[in-house]
């Protein structure tokens, strides 16, 4: 029996288990109850659709620089156990673009949008865009759900799984938390630099990096001390990744994000780069700039020419400048962190490599 190279093609192999996975567990409930259907079609090709792949590659690279085997009998459960990683960002990202009231991801309409339209499309009774927030929760709500199926089913020994779980619990209510820590501070309006940092390691390093290379690592039965430098490195760069994704909110090309520029913006976000702009503006006396940047936060008709008008005045007060600054800050901290786990190769140089790609690209 031919062994798979999972290192040569890891993310095929992440597509290929995914797609049998969400074969199966659809099959049943589409069988009986074929109205369901479109719900489940709608989640299969949001997460085969597009994406990264980036978190269960890095549970897949700490799993291999702790000593995990590609070539031994828990290759195959490892997969599907880090695949799982792709579920649970699937039903995250649904629910974050329902309640930031996006319209469009990867180029295509949003869940919640795709729904109002089916409605509106076949004349039901009662709002559309109820109906599209209905179903979006219920398809995110699945994705959630079948992320645990598919981690729990993982065929591995139980107590491999075991030594994982408390990674898996922690990263799950980390990303709700700070899911709920983002929509709170919109609310509240506020604006520092800190409380957008507490929300991107809460909602985004922990789920990006942190925990999946904690995961990884626990699946390998690694000590304490090498998982806690991984926490370490996880942390900084998926503050980084969360830095580079908020510039490219504002300054990136919609034709490469999938998303339209400026919704960030639209959104009300308090992003470092936002906080960082009001601030930088407050402390120089640019009362022009910090206007400019405070009227465009939560105004859900911002204009191309005044989302420029925010990207000049970001760059005038060294906002950019000073995100770009603390992205190569932390990921330089975290390669640094990585050198000292004397990670087994080519896992720390794969790591390395996904740490640049990561931090500096361009959707």
């Amino acid at each position: 029996m031919n062994v798979p190279d999972y290192d040569a093609d890891l993310a095929a192999h992440v597509e290929r288990v995914l797609a049998e996975f969400l074969r199966s567990a659809g099959e049943d409930i589409q069988h009986t109850e074929p109205v369901v259907g479109p719900g489940i079609e709608a989640l299969t090709g949001f997460v085969l659709g597009g994406g990264k792949r980036l978190r269960p590659t890095f549970a897949w690279w700490a799993w291999r620089g702790a000593g995990g085997d590609p070539g031994g009998g828990h290759a195959e459960g490892v997969l599907r156990a880090v695949a799982s990683l792709e579920l649970l960002q699937a039903g995250a990202l649904i629910h974050d673009d329902l309640m930031d009231s996006s319209d469009s991801r990867r180029g295509a309409p949003t869940v919640h949008i795709a729904f109002a339209k089916r409605h509106a499309d076949a004349g039901w009774l009662g709002s559309p865009a109820t109906f599209g927030l209905a179903a979006a929760v219920l398809i995110g709500d699945l994705a959630l759900a079948w992320s645990e199926d598919m981690f729990a089913e993982a065929p591995l020994p139980a107590e491999v799984l075991a030594a994982a779980r408390p990674a898996w619990r922690a990263m799950r209510t980390e990303v709700l938390a700070g899911q709920y820590l983002d929509v709170h501070t919109q609310a509240t309006g506020d604006s520092s630099v800190e409380a957008a940092l507490r929300i991107d390691r809460l909602k985004t390093a922990a789920y990006t990096v942190r925990r999946p290379l904690h995961l990884g690592a626990a699946l390998a039965g690694a000590d304490a001390r090498l998982t806690e430098t991984l926490l370490t490195a996880g942390s900084d760069l998926g503050v980084a990744f969360q830095l580079r994704d908020d510039l490219l909110g504002v300054f990136g090309d919609p034709s490469v994000t999938g998303k339209p520029a400026g919704d960030d913006l639209r959104e009300g976000k308090r992003t470092v780069l936002v906080a960082l702009g009001l601030r930088q503006a407050e402390e120089r006396g640019d009362a022009h700039a910090r206007e400019v940047i405070a009227a465009a936060i939560g105004d859900p008709g911002l204009p191309e020419p005044k989302v420029e008008e925010v990207r000049q005045a970001l760059t005038e007060v060294g906002a950019v400048r000073a995100v770009e600054r603390r992205i190569d800050e932390l990921t330089g901290s975290a390669l640094a962190a990585l050198d000292t786990a004397e990670l087994a190769e080519p896992a720390a140089s794969r790591l390395a490599e996904l740490a640049g790609k990561a931090t500096q690209r361009t959707h």
